[in-house]
C-alpha cells in the first residue's frame, strides 16, 4: 500500500463516521510533513450548516493545528472529489495537493463538472491526483444513496 492509499483509507473511516451519523459519507485528512494534522467528516445535517463538508471542518482543524490561515505544504485526502466551495477553499489556503477518490459528475471542481484547480485559472496552483483507492470511495457513498431510495 502507498502512501496515497494509507491516507486514503483513513480519509474512507472518517466517511464512514459520516454514514452512521445519516450524514452524506465523505471523509477527509490533512497531512502536513507525513502527519496527520485534521480529520473530518462530512456533519451538515448534525450541525444544520450547509457548509460543514469534510473538507471545509478538516481546513479549519488544519489552520488551527498550525495557528495559520495559510497551510502552505497540507496535502488534503478526501473520499470524493471537492465541490466548487470546497475547491475554493482548498485555494484560498494555499494548499500543496488534493488526492480524491472518486470523481462527481454532478459538482465535482477538479475536473469532472468544472475545474477550479486548472493551472494558471486563479492566484494559486494545486496540484490534483484523483482516483486513489476510487472503488471504495464510490461505493461508499453508492451505498449510502441506495439505502436512501
Amino acid at each position: 500500500m502507498n502512501t496515497h492509499e494509507i491516507y486514503m483509507k483513513m480519509a474512507l473511516i472518517e466517511a464512514e463516521k459520516a454514514a452512521e451519523a445519516d450524514e452524506v459519507p465523505v471523509g477527509a485528512v490533512i497531512v502536513y510533513q507525513d502527519e496527520v494534522i485534521a480529520r473530518a467528516h462530512n456533519q451538515i445535517k448534525t450541525l444544520k450548516d450547509p457548509t460543514a463538508h469534510a473538507e471545509m471542518i478538516a481546513i479549519t482543524q488544519a489552520a488551527a493545528h498550525l495557528e495559520n490561515e495559510r497551510l502552505n505544504g497540507c496535502d488534503l485526502y478526501v473520499t470524493i472529489e471537492p465541490c466548487s466551495m470546497c475547491a475554493g477553499a482548498l485555494v484560498l489556503g494555499r494548499l500543496r495537493r488534493v488526492v480524491y477518490g472518486a470523481n462527481d459528475l454532478k459538482t465535482g471542481a477538479c475536473g469532472s463538472a468544472l475545474n477550479l484547480m486548472k493551472p494558471g485559472l486563479l492566484n494559486h496552483t494545486i496540484e490534483v491526483i484523483g482516483g486513489v483507492l476510487e472503488p471504495e470511495c464510490r461505493i461508499i457513498i453508492q451505498d449510502f444513496f441506495l439505502d436512501k431510495r
